[in-house]
């Protein structure tokens, strides 16, 4: 399937500083410049359809007890050009093959007076431009601390953005819709309250950030292949509107020691005049090495239930005993403590999702809670807080696995970590091993709270090492690896495909802690999901948790069919019905959707999209003739046309649409849907109603 073309010439040296070095993309799209100013310093500016769309930027990193640092006085030591055109197949995804087309430049730069290199590489895709700092082995040059990243991203305009507030511990926000020039103004309410957080600055965001300007072009800010660095935040200069690089730092303020050779992760930048190109983009993806798992057939996309939403919402807990008000592991003895009588993990409750899972076609169950500690996991700096290994007197390890097992499910395990990293790390080669003795081949690990040791921060360099260590120890035991609170992903499930899911933002959950924007998943995939999959666990069909739990009085602001959509508007290889089998039962007709949509896909059409307003896309199972629609919608009321031309011609089919009834509200009437079939072919067209925070879903199968 690859087609490989590799041409690298080595061009001229310059013989001014001044002079410019211009790369274009391989359709022209794109003209990216390099340059260095009269003392030395890189930059770099971009054009998008002969439209400047980042102004000239200036490129460097300030070193910590540095009397220079790599900021300046530079010279151009040698440029290289090359240019890179293969297709390859993704274990899992929205398509089942991804080309991987960009021009590429080189420019290797010696510094004066200190006799030290590096190279600012630049790849030019057709989708954007990605950027990385390279430290090739030196003499002078060899062990250095970052003290900050000094890229910029100068913008042409007060831009309309879509952004959460910049913090080194949580993504888990409700994003502002605003003018950069208003981010100042509004960050203080932007910031809301979390288990986990530290904001650096008023005009801070996260990336992706996802822009628009006045003339209609979209603009993604982001970095992929995030390994052994620490994760890149966004600082903005709101008098001249340019954005620059804010990197994480560690307990000692220090934001990335290094070791040449290595390189900094890519910075990126898609750009677009349709929003549906931003989504489709693969650029995160292909700046990112290829699979270093050899064999991945053990690697499988997985639709699941789970114990968690009860818990989630109050109705029960993780804890099993309310007799210990504090636990030390191997010493507090359970087998003579009082059940709470609220426990969710116990042998009679797992065994009913299991026989739900069993019953519905979903491949797994999702069990947290299952193991002894819960009863003062969090808020206490406790570093040996689980031993991932000794569960509960009312949960049977081996007796479930077998049911399970006896049913065609497999449970999912739990790692939660209470953010002390030592404690997993300690613990990890038995954990992964107690999972392959007893059938377990996926985790959802957590870390929550912050993190161990103390003042290390969720997206420093030293953290971000744990999380990868922990997806390449989970690959030698063939496990898949579900990351909650961790950093958010930048393409890294290419090379490491076992990691099928993050969360890595404001998911499901909150809506059960006080409720989300009705618009948050028509911005997240422009955003979150553009570095992976989100594990966003959808599938709520009952909005009012106070019937869950009386003392919680949350709503979850979505309709029915809003939920339906997610399945396919939040591309996952793990997706999760996440509501509990009661509330499905009471709803079957609007279930069978999520029974049968796919976790896998061989095609994905993005048919209209605007950030924070409506997202529809289509996709087709992976192996099937059959496509699903999903069409999630913001909060005004709108009317969504769309065309049946992605499917094939000459063929029939039968679409099931599931769809918001015309009084549906995601507030005052969120269950209103109706059920329709109808015959369709390529050449069909639909009108179909999206009421505030609702949406649709379509399941479309060839008809015999």
């Amino acid at each position: 399937m690859k087609n490989l073309f590799f041409a690298s010439l080595i061009l001229f040296a310059f013989c001014s500083i001044a002079e410019a070095q211009q790369l274009k993309s391989p359709e022209g799209k794109f003209v990216m410049e390099f340059s260095l100013q009269n003392d030395g310093t890189p930059t770099y500016n971009l054009k998008y359809k002969n439209k400047e769309v980042v102004k000239t930027s200036k490129l460097g990193l300030e070193l910590k007890d540095d009397k220079k640092s790599l900021l300046n006085d530079f010279t151009i030591a040698d440029t290289k050009t090359s240019t890179f055109d293969e297709t390859w197949k993704p274990v899992w995804g929205e398509v089942d093959h991804i080309r991987n087309h960009y021009n590429e430049l080189a420019v290797t730069l010696n510094q004066k007076g200190t006799d030290r290199q590096i190279v600012i590489r630049f790849r030019l895709f057709d989708d954007g431009l990605g950027f990385r700092y390279e430290f090739p082995a030196q003499k002078n040059l060899t062990y250095f601390v970052i003290k900050e990243e000094r890229s910029q991203f100068a913008m042409t305009g007060d831009h309309t953005a879509f952004w959460i507030p910049g913090d080194y511990d949580t993504q888990e926000y409700d994003y502002t819709k605003s003018k950069l020039s208003e981010i100042r103004g509004l960050s203080q309410k932007a910031y809301t309250a979390n288990v986990s957080q530290k904001s650096f600055s008023p005009t801070g965001v996260q990336t992706s950030l996802m822009l628009k300007t006045a003339d209609g072009i979209y603009i993604n800010l982001h970095e992929a292949a995030l390994i052994d660095y620490s994760c890149m935040h966004l600082n903005l200069d709101d008098k001249n509107l340019v954005f620059e690089s804010w990197l994480t730092p560690d307990a000692k303020g220090d934001k990335g020691h290094m070791q040449a050779p290595n390189h900094s992760p890519w910075r990126t930048i898609i750009v677009s005049d349709d929003a549906r190109e931003i989504l489709a983009s693969k650029m995160t993806y292909n700046l990112n090495d290829p699979s270093k798992i050899e064999n991945t057939s053990w690697i499988k996309p997985v639709k699941y239930v789970g114990v968690w939403w009860e818990m989630i919402t109050g109705k029960s807990t993780w804890s099993y005993t309310n007799d210990f008000p504090t636990v030390q592991l191997g010493v507090s003895d359970f087998s003579k403590a009082k059940p709470n009588g609220t426990h969710g993990a116990n042998n009679a409750n797992v065994k009913k999702y299991i026989d739900f899972a069993a019953a519905n076609g979903f491949d797994a169950v999702l069990v947290e809670g299952w193991n002894e500690g819960w009863e003062d996991w969090f808020g206490h700096s406790k570093d040996y807080v689980f031993d991932f290994l000794t569960p509960y007197p009312d949960f049977d390890v081996k007796g479930l696995h077998e049911y399970a097992k006896s049913k065609g499910v497999k449970i999912i395990m739990h790692h939660e970590t209470s953010g002390s990293v030592r404690n997993y790390e300690r613990h990890m080669d038995a954990a992964y091993k107690f999972m392959n003795d007893n059938g377990y081949d996926a985790v959802k690990s957590g870390y929550v709270g912050d993190i161990l040791p103390r003042g290390e921060n969720h997206y420093s360099q030293w953290i971000v090492n744990h999380y990868q260590y922990a997806i390449e120890k989970a690959a030698d035991y063939k496990i898949m690896v579900n990351a909650h609170e961790a950093v958010r992903p930048t393409g890294i499930a290419r090379t490491y495909p076992n990691l099928i899911g993050n969360e890595a933002a404001r998911g499901t959950e909150y809506q059960a802690f006080g409720g989300s924007k009705p618009n948050h998943v028509t911005v997240l995939p422009f955003t979150r999901l553009i570095g992976g999959p989100m594990d966003y666990t959808p599938g709520i069909f009952e909005m009012d948790i106070s019937k869950m739990n009386p003392d919680n009085k949350s709503h979850v602001n979505s309709t029915i069919c809003n939920q339906l959509a997610l399945y396919v508007t939040m591309y996952s290889p793990l997706q999760m019905a996440a509501d509990t089998p009661e509330n499905y039962n009471r709803f079957p007709d609007a279930f069978q959707f999520i029974k049968d949509v796919a976790v896998d896909w061989s095609e994905s059409k993005y048919i209209e999209a605007e950030p924070g307003d409506f997202i529809t896309v289509a996709r087709k199972a992976k192996g099937t003739n059959n496509w699903f629609v999903g069409n999630v919608n913001g909060e005004t009321p709108r009317t969504s046309n769309i065309d049946f031309s992605f499917l094939e011609k000459g063929k029939k089919y039968t679409a099931t649409i599931y769809a918001d009834a015309k009084d549906a509200h995601y507030k005052t009437n969120p269950q209103a849907y109706t059920i329709k079939k109808i015959a369709v072919t390529n050449k069909s067209k639909l009108s179909q109603f999206s009421a505030p925070g609702g949406g649709y879903a379509i399941s479309i199968i060839e008809t015999k």
